[in-house]
């Protein structure tokens, strides 16, 4: 805990995955609510098959989900949605002709059901 998904579209060539991440993991790490910068995952994953509404037009997205132990106050939450929303929209490449839509949702794990161990 926590863990940072972001997931992106095929059609969003050469996304700066190692910088991005790099990039996430310090502005998440400096809030003061991720205590112990080991406990961060974060990691990609591509959508190779997609699709967005209906209209055939060049569409993209990139979408990111923070997934914390339960207890934190809405105002920590919107902070660090932002500060993800920030990396993102400064390194998502832009392709000429395509719209792309950027999201972050932050999901409040179960405390009762989580079980973390290091082995």
């Amino acid at each position: 805990m926590p863990h940072l998904t972001i997931e992106y579209t095929a059609n969003l060539p050469h996304y700066p995955e190692a910088e991005t991440l790099t990039a996430l993991n310090a502005a998440l790490c400096a809030h003061p609510e991720i205590q112990d910068e080991v406990d961060l995952k974060t990691r990609f994953i591509v959508a190779d098959s997609f699709e967005m509404g209906t209209a055939p037009a060049q569409r993209a997205f990139v979408h990111a989900q923070l997934r914390l132990l339960a207890g934190r106050t809405p105002q920590a939450k919107k902070e660090l949605s932002e500060a993800i929303a920030a990396v993102l929209r400064e390194r998502t490449p832009r392709p000429q002709g395509v719209a792309i839509h950027l999201s972050v949702e932050v999901v409040d794990m179960d405390r009762g059901s989580y079980v973390k161990e290091r082995l």
